[in-house]
C-alpha cells in the first residue's frame, strides 16, 4: 500500500499522533494466528493478568478497553454510587477534554478544584469534600489524580499516599488517570507501584496509547472490594471488546520487560531538551518539565510562524502545549528549536 501521508514528519501536538511501536505492531502480528476465545477468555489476556500483578501487586485484576475516556469513566462509574460525586483538579483530562463523557454516560458530578500546578492536595481536596449526608448535595465519593498532570507536572508517591490517607480518612475512593503514567514513573526513577499500589490508589485508568500502543488501555482495580460491578459496567459502557487478545497482546508487549520505560524514557528525555534550548532562546515556561511535555508562552506571532510547519495545541495559563513521543528525536527537536530562534527574532 501507497503510504497516505509523510511517514518522516513528526508534530509536536500530541503523543497520540505516533503511530505503533514496532514492537507492538509485531505482538499484534503474534497473536493473529488462529483462533482464541473471545471476550478476554484468550491466552494473551490471561498473560496480561499475570504481568501487571508482577508490576502492581497479587491484587490487581486488569480490564483492557478501548481508549482513555472509557477507562476514565468505567473506573469512576465502578467505585461510585449513582449520587455520588468525583473530586479532581481544574486541569483534570476527565473535566477538560473528556466532552462530558463522565456527565453523560456515567451520570457523574465532578467537583473541579483549582491548583496552581495541576496537582490536588489534602488541602484542596477539603475544598469540595463537605456536605455530606446532605441529600441537596452530590456525595463526593472519589478523588481523581491525573499521573502526569495536564500541565506536565508529576505527583510525588509521598504526595500520592497523603492525599490516598486523607481520602480514605473521609470514606473516599482513589482514581488515578494514569494515561501518561509511565512517563511520571519514568522522571522519579520509581516502579509503576510506588504511584498506585503503595499509595494507596484504589483503582487505575492505565495508559497504553500515550506510549506506543494502537487502540488499548486498561482499567486496573487494585482492591478488588472498590469496583465488584466493573466486568458488568464495562460491556454496558461498550468497552468490551470481543477480539480482545489484540487489546491485551499490545499491552503485554508493552508491559511484560522494560518497553515501556524505554519508551517514557525517551520522551521524557526529548522533552527535556526542548525544554532547555526554549529557555536559552529566552523563551518562558510554566513549569519545569517532569515527564514528556513542555509548557511554553509564545507570542500568537511567533506560534503562528512554527505552525506552517508543526502541530502543536494552545493550553491552559497562556501557554502551547508540545509534546514529544517515544519516536520523538533529537532532530526532530532541534529543528523546532532553530525555526523558534528564528520566529523570535523576526517579530522582535
Amino acid at each position: 500500500m501507497i503510504p497516505l501521508h509523510d511517514t518522516a514528519h513528526r508534530d509536536f501536538a500530541s503523543d497520540n499522533y505516533a503511530g505503533a511501536h514496532p514492537e507492538v505492531l509485531a505482538a499484534l502480528a503474534a497473536a493473529n494466528g488462529g483462533h482464541q476465545t473471545a471476550y478476554g477468555g484468550d491466552a494473551w489476556t490471561e498473560r496480561l493478568q499475570e504481568v501487571v500483578r508482577g508490576h502492581l501487586g497479587e491484587r490487581a485484576l486488569t480490564f483492557p478497553v478501548f481508549n482513555g475516556t472509557g477507562a476514565n469513566v468505567l473506573s469512576l462509574q465502578s467505585v461510585l454510587p449513582p449520587w455520588g460525586a468525583v473530586i479532581c483538579s481544574s486541569d483534570a483530562h476527565i473535566h477538560t477534554d473528556e466532552n462530558g463523557a463522565p456527565e453523560r454516560v456515567a451520570g457523574i458530578k465532578l467537583l473541579p478544584v483549582p491548583t496552581p500546578d495541576g496537582k490536588l492536595t489534602p488541602e484542596l481536596v477539603d475544598r469540595e469534600a463537605w456536605g455530606f449526608g446532605d441529600e441537596h448535595r452530590a456525595q463526593p465519593g472519589v478523588v481523581s489524580l491525573t499521573e502526569s498532570t495536564e500541565v506536565g507536572t508529576v505527583y510525588t508517591p509521598a504526595e500520592i499516599r497523603a492525599i490516598a490517607d486523607h481520602a480514605h480518612a473521609l470514606g473516599l475512593r482513589v482514581h488515578m488517570d494514569g494515561a501518561r503514567i509511565a512517563n511520571a514513573a519514568a522522571s522519579l526513577g520509581v516502579p509503576l507501584r510506588a504511584l498506585t499500589t503503595d499509595a494507596g490508589v484504589d483503582v487505575l485508568s492505565l495508559g497504553g496509547t500515550k506510549n506506543g500502543l494502537l487502540f488499548a488501555e486498561a482499567v486496573v482495580v487494585l482492591d478488588p472490594d472498590a469496583a465488584p460491578g466493573l466486568p458488568y459496567l464495562r460491556k454496558m459502557d461498550m468497552q468490551l471488546a470481543s477480539k480482545m487478545r489484540f487489546l491485551s497482546a499490545q499491552l503485554v508487549a508493552l508491559l511484560d520487560g522494560d518497553l515501556w520505560l524505554r519508551s517514557a524514557t525517551h520522551a521524557n528525555a526529548m522533552a527535556a531538551r526542548l525544554a532547555d534550548g526554549l529557555r536559552a532562546a529566552g523563551v518562558e515556561l510554566l513549569h519545569p518539565p517532569q515527564a514528556n511535555g513542555v509548557f511554553a508562552r509564545l507570542t500568537p506571532e511567533v506560534a503562528a510562524d512554527l505552525r506552517t510547519r508543526w502541530r502543536f495545541y494552545d493550553w491552559a495559563h497562556g501557554t502551547v502545549r508540545l509534546m514529544c513521543a517515544f519516536d520523538t528525536t533529537p532532530q526532530d527537536v532541534d529543528d523546532l528549536l532553530v525555526a523558534t530562534r528564528e520566529a523570535l527574532a523576526a517579530h522582535r
